[in-house]
């Protein structure tokens, strides 16, 4: 597993703690690490399913991923928001149209940071994945940077007691990058909106096995075609 290259003393700190535990918890296998760009900006888009997906998808991400995170977890107590905000995640208010979050996670882009969001808007109670919503894509589009298409597998098995509690083989969590789509160039084009944000999704579909695709909210569109990239376990 490669150390995130660009990381600060919390998120190093914390990466270094994931490592020593994981296997306690879990075998890990890593895809198409070599998609993410080391330098500049990006977006990294992941699939939203019932498990610790920030977690599992931060600690393959070769850099510092900057998640953008529901207001709520940062009421939970003082701790908490500390440790997440010291780890680079900021608060959106979901359901209305928070200008500051996104000014924020658009100077994180234009700054060459790693963006981490989840196009799903809400996690997948199935597991499989829902339609896409237009936020991901609209900040690559506005600071001209590319996306990075991601997605997790299994990860919901990670902290259940019947998988580490007990002396037997630990469940396989499964991490695979795409390769970055690049952004339209017209910044106000809503079709070339749609049709990037369909794009994105497609990309994840693509990563994801055939019964993962579609979901309750008619899914993205992807092809059949399911990855077969290199990667390394632990």
């Amino acid at each position: 597993m490669r150390r995130p290259c660009d990381a600060n003393a919390t998120w190093t700190t914390i990466w270094f703690f994931a490592r020593a535990v994981q296997p306690l918890f879990a075998r890990f296998r890593c895809e198409g690490q070599e998609h993410v760009p080391l330098t500049g900006g990006c977006i990294i888009t992941c699939n939203h399913i019932m498990g610790p997906d920030f977690i599992v998808v931060g600690y393959a991400s070769p850099r510092q991923i900057y998640f953008m995170a529901k207001s709520e977890l940062f009421a939970i107590n003082p701790a908490l928001t500390w440790l997440m905000r010291s780890g680079g995640a900021f608060p959106i208010h979901r359901g209305e149209a928070d200008l500051e979050a996104v000014e924020h996670a658009l100077d994180l882009v234009r700054s060459g940071h790693a963006l981490g969001m989840f196009p799903e808007g809400t996690r997948s109670r199935t597991g499989k994945l829902q339609r896409g919503r237009s936020g991901a894509a609209r900040v690559a589009i506005l600071a001209q940077a590319p996306v990075v298409p991601a997605v997790v597998i299994n990860a919901e098995r990670l902290f259940k007691p019947e998988n580490w509690a007990r002396l037997r083989k630990r469940d396989q969590i499964t991490v695979r990058f795409g390769p970055p789509l690049a952004p339209p160039a017209a910044v106000d084009d809503s079709r070339a909106l749609r049709t990037y944000t369909r794009d994105i999704m497609a990309a994840m579909a693509d990563l994801l096995p055939a019964e993962m695709r579609v979901g309750e909210s008619g899914g993205a569109g992807a092809t059949d075609r399911i990855s077969t990239q290199e990667g390394e376990t632990a």
